[in-house]
């Protein structure tokens, strides 16, 4: 970054950055910060004028080129099945084309997904992990808007608690390890101030929005059955479904301080950012 003007040192480059799926929820803002902090973002998407797909290699070297660090995004999940083997890939060409820093973002108690973090920092990068809560924003921006709006908010959460991020926060974390030297290296897991069941966020959701939300707990074959029918392929919708219905088992209940520790503030209440979201709907 650059110093101030009145600061007679030299001036340090602004860093390249490629931003993995940098559409999406944690991209997009991930990206916008990155900006805004005077980085030279590269905006990785399937569709973009830096085109990144993460089911076609191909596109991997040419986006991490010139590139001094990376936010990595896998997809579908880095507990998916293949995604070491994609990380590690990754890993190697990231090295070869002088990438310095990375940071991934994982999950909280997944094996498989530790997996995938040990096969890219085994490629020699700085390796910087985010491993992060459900995120609030899937009630108004991804998984669980259409039944939000609804009035159904379906899951197989049974009675489980989760201490769900605000994506904000998250992304105000990403960007703090790919930018600040301190944070090189370390794992940060990161959740919001509280751990509520999904019965307890339909019940804040109804508050924010003005009308009710419901929730409706469901089995790991119905919810699979939900997926399918929304179009997602069987076997997708099947192997999403176990891995909810395995996080959801309190293995992940625990609220941390990650957010504090990194950003020195507390992380964004639920009942915020669900006022923020769906508050002036009425």
């Amino acid at each position: 970054m650059t110093n101030s003007p009145n600061d007679t040192r030299e001036s340090t480059p602004a860093p390249t950055v490629l931003v993995t799926a940098a559409t999406g929820k944690t991209g997009s803002r991930v990206a916008r910060r990155l900006a805004e902090r005077g980085a030279d973002v590269r905006a990785g998407s399937r569709s973009g004028t830096t085109r990144f797909d993460w089911a076609d290699p191909a596109t991997w070297g040419p986006a991490l080129e010139g590139a001094d660090a990376a936010y990595v995004n896998y997809y579908p999940d880095l507990a998916a099945p293949g995604a070491a083997e994609a990380l590690r890939e990754f890993g190697a060409l990231a090295v070869a084309r002088g990438v310095r820093r990375v940071t991934v973002l994982s999950g909280r108690g997944e094996p498989e997904a530790v997996a995938a973090e040990e096969a890219l920092r085994a490629s020699g990068v700085e390796l910087g992990v985010v491993r992060a809560a459900f995120f609030t924003q899937n009630f108004d921006e991804g998984l669980f808007a259409d039944g939000v709006a609804a009035g159904t908010l379906a899951f197989p959460a049974g009675g489980t608690a989760e201490p769900f991020v605000d994506a904000d926060d998250l992304a105000d974390v990403i960007v703090a390890t790919l930018l600040h030297d301190e944070h090189a290296g370390r794992v940060h897991d990161v959740t919001g101030p509280r751990a509520l069941t999904f019965a307890e966020v339909a019940a804040e959701l109804s508050r924010a929005a003005g009308h009710e939300v419901v929730y409706v707990p469901v089995s790991e074959r119905e919810y699979a059955e939900l997926l399918t029918g929304f179009g997602l392929p069987e076997p997708e919708a099947v192997w999403l479904s176990g891995l909810f219905t395995a996080l959801l088992d309190g293995r992940n209940t625990a609220v941390t301080d990650g957010v504090k520790r990194v950003l020195g503030r507390d992380p964004v209440d639920f009942a915020v950012y669900a006022e923020g979201a769906f508050g002036k709907r009425g």
